[in-house]
């Protein structure tokens, strides 16, 4: 890339031994550092803590477009320290804007960091397979999902640690009302785990959806705006992810649960939206090669931790087999799965070579009671 040329992230005013972080790589500032250069096209995240240990964190995501034309000028995204606020917030300042942008030669090299430094060489596999795996991480996200999520606008779309979804604030101690978290509410994907039919469903057809979640995936992706591909729901499964690796927010963690429940416990969608589960899984599959990042183990994925992900992943197999017969279902689905459970028995010597899955009664909204795996 063009040093000339190349974008710029400014983060001035930052405070020495602060937690500094850009996608996947975090570090501490020094007194030295002022921002991260080279940036490539894409969506990135940038967020900052007062510490390295588990602080409140706050951050913003923000799009690099693709490369500009030669007579362009170069792109440069100006962040500074709220010393009251304790994160990153947007210069508005127009003059100092000007006189920032007019500085970057005497910062060039001793004050930006290069795109994915590490703190081993940048030139080792490891800086070149994780610059490729965010580009993967983030290929469903659009503007138009941070905008719904966030509320953001204006290339800045903002998350905490403490950023909050309506329908979580019961399960965070301590409070009562979104209002108290002095944080905008986040709005993700409406997923009621215990009304999976349609409005007006009895009887056998309320039963058969409780079982089978393929009406109610049907139903959100109908309820996406006008012109939002199905993938959208694939975005917020990547957006709530990171969110949980680089913020360890709550929220985030429960909507990507929600997701995998949802897919997991379909069955007659499996064959319309066929390349639409591949995608799930295959984005999975690679989220997890990076669930260690996250600090305190909100990924376990041990053999005994990974019961969530284990259950969901029978329940599959055996709508599967239930849908399709022994063996079968549209070969992408099979395909993907397969490289998932091998990852897993691969990597955390997980056992799932039993096809024993239990059973259970599941208490509808209406007091009803359904038999589910």
């Amino acid at each position: 890339m063009n040093s000339d040329k190349s974008p710029v992230l400014l983060m001035l005013n930052v405070p020495p031994k602060a937690l500094c972080g850009i996608d996947l790589v975090s570090f501490t500032s020094s007194p030295q550092f002022k921002g991260v250069k080279n940036l490539p096209a894409g969506w990135h995240f940038v967020y900052t803590g007062t510490t390295t240990d588990l602080s409140v964190r706050t951050g913003t995501w923000f799009q690099v477009p693709t490369s500009a034309e030669q007579n362009t000028p170069r792109e440069v995204y100006m962040k500074k320290w709220d010393a009251q606020k304790e994160e990153l917030v947007s210069e508005t300042d127009g003059a100092k804007v000007l006189e920032a942008k007019a500085n970057l030669r005497m910062i060039w090299e001793t004050g930006l960091s290069p795109y994915r430094q590490s703190a081993a060489s940048v030139d080792t596999d490891d800086a070149v397979e994780e610059k490729h795996d965010w580009g993967k991480l983030t290929n469903c996200i659009t503007q138009s999902l941070l905008q719904r999520i966030t509320g953001g606008a204006n290339n800045s779309y903002p998350f905490s640690t403490i950023s909050s979804y309506k329908g979580d604030i019961d399960d965070i101690p301590g409070i009562s009302d979104i209002k108290e978290l002095q944080q905008p509410e986040l709005h993700f994907i409406e997923m009621d785990q215990k009304a999976t039919w349609r409005p007006g469903a009895v009887g056998r057809e309320r039963t058969i959806d409780a079982q089978d979640r393929s009406w109610m995936l049907g139903h959100i992706l109908s309820k996406l705006p006008q012109g939002t591909s199905a993938k959208e729901i694939i975005g917020e499964m990547q957006v709530t992810f990171l969110m949980v690796l680089t913020l360890n927010n709550y929220s985030c963690l429960e909507q990507w649960k929600r997701i995998l429940v949802l897919f997991f416990n379909c069955k007659s969608a499996v064959k319309e939206r066929a390349s639409l589960f591949a995608h799930c899984f295959n984005t999975l599959r690679l989220q997890l090669q990076h669930c260690d990042d996250v600090q305190d183990g909100l990924f376990d994925l041990s053999d005994e931790g990974g019961s969530l992900l284990k259950r969901l992943i029978k329940i599959f197999r055996k709508g599967l087999e239930d849908e399709f017969g022994k063996g079968g279902g549209p070969s992408e689905v099979l395909e993907t799965l397969e490289q998932l459970e091998e990852y897993l028995i691969t990597r955390f010597g997980w056992q799932l070579s039993d096809s024993y899955v239990k059973r259970g009664m599941l208490e509808l909204e209406d007091g009803e009671m359904v038999e589910m795996e």
